[in-house]
Formats: structure tokens, C-alpha cells, sequence
């Protein structure tokens, strides 16, 4: 697979990367841990350099992840985050104090097997913390040699513009996709001049843009969409059309939606690294597929004109969600 460079820091992985969090968080039942783990390698094989997980996935995700790559460690990139008061993220509660990180960077290179944490995240920005304490405390773990990179997730500007100044930030993780355009308008014209990377979670839209959600669609327990306003009722219908777009375009190509989903992010900046996420072989092998599907500048225009005539309808988290964004 193709490679990208995050930031500044010349931090180099796969064009795609693998998002671990539905592994045992977010999205209904847990993967089995053995299949979990000949996904994680089957990934690799497939030239997947870049792992992404989190405290708040459960330690079970940290572990699956150091597991899976211990035969393979010094080839891959992985990436972990900090921020969440017990790491326990469904309770909305957030905790960044110095102590808490010095923490979560410990527990995570031991469920990680690994002497180095390469990319740590804040997960969400505490406004009961500085951002300057914050990037302080990642700047002093980097100069012990426990952490390589330092990285922000869903912060406004002004933070990223705070903490950079303290410690430059390689990459910002926020939601990214032809169904969440946020960053476009002032996020990334900021990393752009920063020199700072952007890897969009959720860049198949949760599902939405692979063609696979109707309106019959059933989401089980413990399924994050079963709450989230865009999924819901006459939002859902409305949404509906755009994945049928997509669809159209990814008939004419020979490819899959999810595939032009990809390609499409990949086309807006040569920083961008998505990091789809999916318990399923075939799935992860057509995500990655992505990484080779070009898109001419026709097909960038037509599906420019496709979006600013279907805005997506509804939040795309519930109001308590919403808050805790682009601080």
C-alpha cells in the first residue's frame, strides 16, 4: 500500500489505517478475541501500518492490538489515547490532569507490549485542564522516550494552535467524511498551515456510506447509532440518499461505495490517513481496497455537486456529544 506522512514529525503510515474500536467498543457485541487477532494480522499482511485504539475501547482493545502485533511490532505504527476520567468514556465525564495521562501512558505500554506508545491522543479536550499543562505533560513523556508523537482529537482552533505551541502536534483525529464536512472550514486550513496530519474516523460515515444501512435497519444493543439524531426517523430516510449516490458512482466505476468513500478523502489533502474500522475480513480487504481507486477530477466535481445538493440531515451525536466538540 501506498505510504502518507502525519505532520511535521514525519510520522510515515499506510494511506489507510485500521480503527480498532468496534472490536469491543461502540457498535454491539465484542469480536471473539482469536478472530479479533487474525483480523489485526490479516490487516498487516494486507500492508496496514497503522493501528488506532484507546483507554476508553476497553483494555481488552489495548491488549488485542499488543497481542496481535508482537511479531511484528517494529513495523507498525500504533496509536492510543488518554482523557477520559477512569477511562470510561459512556460516563461523559473527562480527565487530562498531568497524573491521569502519566497513568494511561503506563497501563498502555503494558497492554500494548511495547516500550513506546508511537502516536497519544488527548480524546477529547478537557476545559478543566490547560491545554498547555496537557501538552506539557505529553512533551515530558516524549523526552523519556515513552511516547513519540503527540496527537489531539476533535479540538477547535485555538487549541490546536495552544498546544502546538507547546509541543508540536503531529495529527488531529476528528470525523471526516462525505458525511461529516466539518473540518473543511476552518480545521483544515489550520493544519494545513501547521504542518499537523489529519486522520478522519468514521470516514465510511458509520456504515452510512457503504450502502449497507436502510431504513429497515435494526441496530443492536450497545450500538452507538441506535442513539445518534442522523439514524433516526425521517433523518435517516433523508440521508439515505446520498449513500444511494455513491452507490451510483461506485456501479459506474466497477468499485464500492465504501471504496469511493475512501478515495474521496484520500483526494482532499495528501496529509489525510482514514482509519475505517470493521470486524469482518471481507470488509477490511475492500476498505484497503480504497487506497487504489483514483477519482478524475470529474468525478471529484460530481460528487461535489451531489453533496451541496444533499446536506446530511440531523446532528451526528446527541446534544451532550455535541458539546464536547471542536473545543
Amino acid at each position: 500500500m501506498k505510504k502518507r506522512t502525519l505532520g511535521n514529525g514525519n510520522l510515515e503510515v499506510s494511506a489507510i489505517g485500521y480503527g480498532t474500536m468496534g472490536l469491543t467498543f461502540g457498535y454491539g457485541s465484542a469480536t471473539e478475541k482469536g478472530e479479533a487477532i487474525k483480523l489485526l494480522q490479516a490487516a498487516h499482511d494486507l500492508d496496514v501500518t497503522f493501528f488506532d485504539t484507546a483507554e476508553a475501547y476497553g483494555a481488552a482493545s489495548e491488549e488485542l492490538l499488543g497481542e496481535a502485533v508482537k511479531s511484528f511490532r517494529d513495523d507498525v505504527v500504533l496509536a492510543t489515547k488518554f482523557g477520559w476520567k477512569d477511562g470510561e468514556a459512556k460516563t461523559g465525564k473527562l480527565d487530562s490532569r498531568p497524573e491521569r495521562i502519566r497513568l494511561v501512558a503506563e497501563q498502555s505500554l503494558t497492554r500494548l507490549r511495547t516500550d513506546c506508545i508511537d502516536l497519544f491522543y488527548q480524546h477529547r479536550v478537557d476545559p478543566s485542564v490547560p491545554i498547555e499543562e496537557v501538552a506539557g505533560t505529553v512533551k515530558d513523556l516524549i523526552a523519556e522516550g515513552k511516547v513519540k508523537h503527540f496527537g489531539l482529537c476533535e479540538a477547535g482552533v485555538q487549541t490546536i494552535r495552544r498546544a502546538h505551541a507547546v509541543q508540536p502536534v503531529t495529527a488531529l483525529q476528528s470525523e471526516y467524511s462525505m458525511f461529516t464536512r466539518d473540518p473543511e472550514a476552518e480545521i483544515l486550513p489550520v493544519l494545513d498551515e501547521l504542518g499537523i496530519g489529519l486522520v478522519p474516523f468514521s470516514p465510511l460515515g458509520k456504515g452510512f456510506l457503504t450502502g449497507k444501512i436502510d431504513g429497515a435497519t435494526k441496530f443492536e444493543e450497545g450500538d452507538i447509532r441506535k442513539t445518534l439524531p442522523r439514524f433516526q426517523g425521517e433523518a435517516r430516510e433523508a440521508n439515505l440518499r446520498i449513500a444511494k449516490l455513491v452507490g451510483e458512482m461506485a456501479e459506474r466505476k466497477g468499485v464500492t461505495p465504501a471504496q469511493i468513500a475512501l478515495a474521496w478523502l484520500l483526494a482532499q489533502k495528501p496529509w489525510i490517513v482514514p482509519i475505517p474500522g470493521t470486524s469482518k475480513l471481507h470488509r477490511l480487504q475492500e476498505n484497503v481496497g480504497g487506497a487504489e481507486v483514483t477519482l478524475s477530477a470529474d468525478d471529484q466535481a460530481e460528487l461535489s455537486e451531489l453533496l451541496a445538493k444533499t446536506p446530511v440531515q440531523g446532528e451526528r451525536y446527541t446534544e451532550a456529544g455535541m458539546a464536547m466538540l471542536n473545543r
